[in-house]
């Protein structure tokens, strides 16, 4: 019986007769797929309603805002860091247990000490708030009031650009 190699040794080239049946089985099966993944679903987009008039910001929630000049308001009083320390405390203890927010909108010329500052100021009433908490346990069931979140917003100035 020949192998197929010289002197009686083992044919050692590749057998492509299998290899090209698998290979066209593969090809009939990725043609058949093909239009079965082409099936797109209906998707319905949600429509933009505008209003003309912006929403009322929620009486809760506390905004903080630094201008350039380091000036700060709290809601729309204006108010300085010695201020700040002595109504935040209160405003805190206004909003409901486990949502109390702070939003704070810094200009973008705005020192960092300046923003460190106001952080600083929020912290501790954060902490005085909780104290107080703390101190009417049994009139909450239980519940500490939870630390006070804070949400940064960077204001840029948009310049205009002269008109030649």
């Amino acid at each position: 019986m020949d192998a197929g190699g010289a002197k009686g040794k083992a044919k050692t080239d590749i057998n492509v007769t299998p290899l090209i049946d698998i290979v066209l089985v593969l090809l009939i099966v990725f043609i058949v797929m093909v239009p079965g993944l082409s099936k797109a679903m209906k998707v319905v987009v949600p429509q933009v309603v505008q209003t003309s008039t912006p929403p009322k910001p929620d009486p809760n929630n506390i905004l903080i805002q630094v201008d350039q000049d380091g000036s700060m308001t709290l809601q729309q009083d204006k108010i300085d860091a010695d201020g700040l320390k002595a109504k935040l405390p209160d405003a805190v203890m206004l909003q409901p247990l486990n949502y109390r927010k702070v939003f704070l909108k810094v200009d973008e010329d705005v020192k960092f000490q300046a923003m460190v500052d106001v952080l600083d100021a929020i912290r501790v009433a954060s902490e005085m708030a909780k104290k107080k908490s703390l101190e009417q346990l049994d009139k909450f069931q239980g519940q500490d009031g939870g630390d006070v979140k804070v949400a940064v917003s960077l204001k840029k100035r948009i310049v205009a650009a002269p008109v030649s």
